[in-house]
């Protein structure tokens, strides 16, 4: 198959099981006209990340990596009247912009934006006393997974659920030879969890109009 045709499927998908929402296409436009990079998780990316956290039954959320806001939507949008949701932003100026459409799309009351490296804002979450947090949602830079993974766990709970995108990429998460920070930071991520006895995991490939990647899905099996 060619990139047309995944990005065909994924449109079919969307017409027939996500939906237009004007909402979350606003918030699409607004990272545009901003200058944001286009690495948003895809359409029928988000609803599934608003399915999981709804099947988890999520009362609070973490997010590490909030660009524009629009996961952040998807998945506050989950969340029950009383629930809450942490997303962290390293970049000043993405968080502006995600304020601003989690604002538009109603859940600003629900939603708490923290400006900062992740691996900065996770302790002082964590002396706040934040969490247990029932669903995390990793879309950060990607050198750093097993830190922000390690700090997941011990910010979940038995029974939480941690997802990590962008594992595939491309392919090139086999490449044990590579030079690139990325794609080296979640292959230390993969032999993480191959060895890590709190959590069982797995990781599925994705193709659509976001390319070829995939996600991994991690349940915390033991409490802090």
């Amino acid at each position: 198959m060619t990139q047309d045709q995944w990005n065909a499927v994924d449109q079919y998908i969307d017409e027939h099981l996500v939906g237009d929402d004007p909402t979350l296409s606003a918030s699409i436009r607004a990272a545009d006209d901003a200058g944001l990079p286009p690495i948003n998780v895809a359409p029928n990316q988000g609803k599934l990340l608003h399915l999981l956290a709804l099947a988890q039954g999520a009362r609070s959320i973490l997010e590490i990596g909030t660009l524009a806001g629009y996961s952040t939507i998807w998945l506050a949008r989950a969340l029950p009247a009383d629930g809450s949701l942490v997303t962290i932003e390293a970049d000043p100026a993405h968080a502006d912009v995600a304020r601003s459409s989690i604002a538009d799309a109603g859940v600003a009351d629900i939603v708490d934006v923290r400006v900062g490296k992740a691996l900065d804002t996770l302790p002082v979450l964590a002396e706040e006393g934040a969490g247990p947090f029932d669903l995390v949602f990793i879309d950060a830079d990607k050198a750093n997974n097993p830190s922000y993974v390690d700090w997941a766990l011990r910010l979940t709970r038995r029974g939480s659920v941690i997802i990590v995108d962008n594992v595939v990429r491309g392919g090139r998460v086999i490449d044990a030879t590579t030079e690139d920070a990325s794609t080296h930071g979640t292959r230390r991520l993969f032999e993480q969890l191959s060895t890590e006895p709190r959590v069982s995991a797995t990781a599925v490939q994705t193709v659509g109009s976001k390319g070829h990647d995939g996600f991994l899905l991690a349940v915390v099996m033991v409490d802090p």
